[in-house]
């Protein structure tokens, strides 16, 4: 009896320790969630100050239309390589499959590993495999890396349309995949420009011609593909965060049941105990 008391002992330090690890990697995705969120709101002024730019770029340019759909489609796809995140990478290959059924040609560019493993079930070999940034500095590099990669692809094929799929952000605990149309800018791009209202009184007039438009579209391109990569960042902490809240209640549930279980067999063994006491004082009156 003993033996199973040290044992159930045992099983509760063991439960402690791991509702302490479980505790701190909470912590930490709360910490990265908000981290990454700070991040997509403060581009939010950026990514407004430039579609303000490309409103007055585009305000005298004829732009085509390419109302048919396109066989042939470009497509940026943020995964995870990270474990405990559920079906991270299962619900963007899906939405991601969805999505481009209608798409013959698929040409993509696949941030995470395991995400590209996964999509090769559903798609040609991706162009590109790069990995997920680790940390909030390392998504400027990943981008820079991702625009050169697709930079000829781009300069090719001005009216293919060029995608976005990632995991978007509903709130600390829970998120979505979505798509995002990026390119081609044609004339149903432009008018999703117009509609936003000026901030000042007067339009100013755009310096230096398509140099200007050029550099104007990179950073469009840059700071959309930025905040789709801290936002798949902050759902695959988010992932975590609902997987470690899982853990914690099951642990604590289980540090219940092996509390009431040593409390259980710690009264049987003093049962016992007394009932060896009686038997023996009953054994010596019988004796006497």
């Amino acid at each position: 009896m003993s033996e199973s008391l040290a044992e159930l002992q045992h099983h509760i330090v063991s439960a402690g320790e791991l509702k302490t690890v479980v505790r701190t990697m909470k912590m930490i995705a709360a910490a990265n969630i908000a981290q990454y969120e700070q991040a997509v709101g403060a581009l939010a002024v950026y990514h407004a100050t430039v579609r303000h730019g490309l409103a007055v770029a585009l305000r005298n340019e004829a732009l085509p239309s390419f109302a048919h759909v396109s066989e042939q489609v470009g497509v940026v796809l943020f995964g995870t390589d990270q474990g405990l995140v559920g079906q991270f990478n299962d619900a963007v290959a899906e939405f991601a499959s969805q999505t481009l059924a209608t798409h013959s040609q698929v040409i993509s560019w696949v941030v995470g590993e395991r995400l590209s493993f996964r999509l090769a079930e559903i798609l040609p070999a991706p162009a590109s495999v790069l990995p997920v940034p680790g940390t909030l500095s390392a998504i400027t590099a990943l981008v820079g890396q991702l625009l050169t990669l697709m930079d000829n692809w781009l300069q090719s094929r001005p009216g293919t349309p060029l995608l976005v799929i990632y995991q978007h952000v509903l709130s600390k605990e829970s998120f979505q995949p979505v798509v995002l149309r990026l390119l081609p800018l044609d004339e149903m791009w432009r008018n999703t420009l117009f509609v936003e209202p000026w901030p000042g009184k007067r339009t100013p007039e755009l310096l230096g011609g398509m140099s200007a438009l050029q550099a104007l579209v990179r950073e469009y391109l840059f700071v959309s593909l930025y905040r789709a990569c801290a936002e798949s960042l902050a759902s695959e902490n988010a992932s975590r965060l609902i997987a470690m809240q899982r853990a914690d209640k099951n642990i604590d549930e289980m540090l219940e049941n092996l509390r009431r279980t040593r409390q259980r067999v710690r009264q049987s063994s003093i049962d016992e105990e007394l009932f060896d006491v009686l038997a023996g004082f009953e054994v010596q009156m019988e004796g006497g």
